[in-house]
């Protein structure tokens, strides 16, 4: 069996069309989105393969390109608890924080089709979360008109577990997916999650799952769509 969680350093685990870099700690977000502009262009110049990549960020807001302060922030940008990055990913905004998975994904699409289509690489991605949430006997699901993966809380009420947000260039994919195992859902308050209102957050632990961040990690190589 393949060994994903090496300790001492980001681990890369390779095959011919994919790798799966696992990171441990909190990887800081500049450095995060240094790594992967490069890999882009790697990837653009048949330099690399398509990676997955494991990491947790320290506490932080990004926003997307869709994002509108006035409605996506509870308080002054000056005011928030956190730092708060601009991506240039498509979405608004959202929390990136300690317990955490966050899933990003630089994939050539043209390697998935010969004729590459976002909309079927978010549901693809969509898919991936349902499935490994689905191995944990959690039902998940999309909600018509709404991006992201939900989940019924303890008293029937709709909560997302997991946010997508992706940048495409060249036809290759990077960002791409946050999922609640166990992080602090009080950072939320400061904003309006992905700018959707009336609907709240929730994560794993709260919906009773009392696994390892690394037994996620090796429920999502199981699950994942892009076979190596």
């Amino acid at each position: 069996m393949l060994n994903l969680f090496k300790k001492t350093t980001s681990s890369f685990i390779p095959s011919s069309q994919l790798c799966w870099k696992i990171s441990p700690g909190l990887v800081p977000y500049e450095e995060a989105l240094f790594f992967m502009e490069k890999y882009v262009e790697d990837i653009y110049k048949k330099k690399k393969p398509g990676c997955i990549w494991l990491l947790e960020h320290p506490s932080l807001y990004t926003y997307g390109t869709s994002s509108n302060f006035q409605e996506d922030l509870c308080l002054l940008p000056n005011d928030l608890p956190f730092p708060l990055y601009e991506t240039g990913r498509g979405g608004r905004i959202t929390y990136h924080g300690p317990g955490q998975r966050i899933i990003y994904c630089m994939i050539d699409l043209k390697t998935l089709s010969p004729l590459p289509d976002l909309k079927a690489f978010v549901n693809l991605l969509e898919t991936w979360i349902i499935d490994t949430l689905k191995e944990l006997k959690i039902e998940a699901f999309r909600q018509e008109g709404l991006i992201g993966i939900w989940v019924k809380g303890r008293d029937e009420k709709i909560l997302k577990i997991a946010a997508l947000g992706i940048r495409v260039r060249h036809w290759i994919s990077f960002h791409g997916i946050s999922l609640n195992i166990d992080p602090d859902l009080s950072h939320y308050n400061s904003i309006v999650p992905c700018g959707i209102q009336n609907f709240g957050v929730t994560s794993l632990r709260e919906l009773g799952y009392k696994g390892t961040i690394k037994d996620i990690d090796y429920i999502l190589k199981k699950t994942c769509p892009f076979k190596t």
